[in-house]
């Protein structure tokens, strides 16, 4: 499960090693520890740099917080980070021209201009 924050990113899988547990993983440094109360592992050989052994309870109560604090009307609106803004931008264009070409009545494409 991917979890995307106004403030963090996270993959969310099953660790294979314990069923109780998840594995929290991220491509942002500080990212896990922005949410939970833990430090990152630094891994130099996988596709996630940091990643973190969790309890599915803690994890379970971090989502049910993390859409209590949702007081905006607009995602891409409530991210203040300039770096995170254009990197969630980017994925929501390639879903949207995905959308847009699973329905082609919907001429309108998106594209961003990166200079």
């Amino acid at each position: 499960m991917w979890v995307v924050l106004n403030d963090a990113f996270f993959s969310i899988v099953q660790n294979r090693d314990d069923k109780d547990q998840f594995v929290v993983r991220a491509r942002f440094e500080g990212d896990i520890e922005k949410v939970f109360d833990v430090d990152a592992i630094v891994s130099e050989n996988s596709d996630y740099r940091f990643r973190a052994f969790l309890p599915k309870s803690v994890v379970k109560e971090m989502l049910n917080q993390e859409v209590d604090r949702i007081d905006y009307d607009n995602f891409k609106n409530s991210v203040d980070d300039d770096v995170r803004h254009d990197v969630y931008t980017g994925i929501w264009a390639v879903l949207f021209n995905f959308q847009q070409s699973m329905f082609p009545k919907q001429k309108q494409r998106w594209s961003l201009d990166y200079d």
